[in-house]
């Protein structure tokens, strides 16, 4: 029968909690169900609002978000009709409030208290899976790529690339070394712009229609290719302490408040033209497929700009592969944590820059 593992995920867009049922067999794995739960308005905000909270403030948001996350996976076991005891394990990826790898001190943070989703659920939890990477020396993430290995590695040479808040991509394949890396925006800079041509009536741009309506500025897009992280070479993370409202504010000015569709519609080509120029720049493979997973598959412009920056490889979603677009990261962190249960290696050192291979996360138990 396998392993039933749930994962779940708030990213970097602070757009909701998504969540995943898995059963794990062998090498393979099936999605029994899926759900994405916004949040309330008030609730994102404060997530948006994360690094600038005080102490308090941080520590009661913690503890509020460990209740979403178990409203989360309660609802989705009422959804599968699947009672919690029968569920080994559950992986939560917490919400990412700073992440800074290459600080004097390096450090992240991911909220989401554990023991509140261990105490409602009875299930045992595993979470802060990016500090013990850092402790070993390396960048905290990508983390995905395990998962992405173990399911994908098998076969001919392909990108899985993911787009939340930032974008994401692993290479693998029969007889390649794994490589993956963060290659920049994703939607962060898509939904700050949303936002502001709508005046804040819309958290995203819904199938890339606002883009569509808008004028690419070349200009511009070079400006921005021009960010130091597009030269780093992997392993290399980044986060919305980069990419942000301030580079925003840097590289358009005032164009921000008189021709918003114009910024949106250069940063989606923007996202797509980087996430293309870094596969191109760090990947000598060549590539069978690129796989998308995550909300941006839903952006129908982002998806026609990488399917032209790409061609002749094809670009597809990952739902071809039965794996549900939002489910492909909390699926993930199940799998990180039915791992993590078992006591295995739940990461690729070589893709975060770790000295050594560990078991990431910290175990909160569940009822006895």
């Amino acid at each position: 029968m396998g392993a039933l593992a749930l994962g779940l995920m708030s990213g970097t867009s602070c757009d909701g909690i998504s969540a995943a049922l898995v059963r794990f067999q062998g090498r393979t794995l099936r999605v029994v169900a899926e759900h994405t739960q916004p949040y309330p308005e008030r609730l994102a905000r404060l997530l948006r609002l994360g690094p600038r909270l005080s102490a308090r403030e941080l520590s009661s948001l913690n503890m509020e978000l460990g209740e979403q996350f178990a409203r989360a996976a309660l609802r989705l076991l009422r959804q599968a009709g699947v009672a919690p005891r029968r569920v080994a394990v559950i992986g939560s990826h917490g919400h990412t409030i700073y992440h800074g790898p290459s600080d004097p001190v390096p450090s992240t943070l991911q909220i989401g208290e554990p023991a509140v989703i261990a105490q409602r659920t009875g299930r045992c939890v595993v979470a802060d899976f990016r500090p013990r990477d850092l402790a070993a020396g390396g960048e905290g993430a990508p983390l995905v790529p395990c998962f992405d290995e173990a399911f994908f590695g098998g076969g001919a040479v392909r990108a899985l690339a993911n787009i939340g808040g930032i974008a994401n991509v692993t290479v693998v394949g029969r007889r390649v070394r794994t490589v993956a890396f963060d290659t920049g925006p994703g939607n962060c800079l898509i939904d700050l712009m949303a936002s502001r041509a709508t005046r804040g009536r819309a958290r995203y741009d819904a199938h890339g229609r606002l883009a569509r309506q808008g004028r690419i500025d070349q200009c511009a897009v070079e400006r921005l290719w021009r960010h130091p992280y597009f030269r780093k070479s992997p392993p290399k993370s980044t986060g919305p302490e980069l990419f942000n409202d301030a580079l925003l504010r840097q590289t358009f000015g005032s164009r921000l408040a008189t021709a918003p569709a114009d910024v949106l519609a250069t940063v989606t080509y923007f996202t797509a033209s980087s996430m293309a120029r870094s596969l191109r720049r760090f990947i000598p493979h060549r590539l069978a497929e690129v796989i998308i997973s995550g909300g941006g598959v839903r952006n129908r412009t982002l998806m026609q700009h990488l399917a032209r920056f790409l061609a002749p490889v094809p670009v597809c979603s990952i739902e071809r592969y039965g794996i549900p677009a939002q489910a492909k990261e909390p699926a993930a962190f199940a799998f990180l944590a039915w791992r993590a249960l078992q006591g295995r290696v739940n990461h690729l050192p070589h893709t975060t820059g770790a000295r050594s291979a560990c078991v990431l996360g910290a175990l909160v138990p569940g009822a006895r």
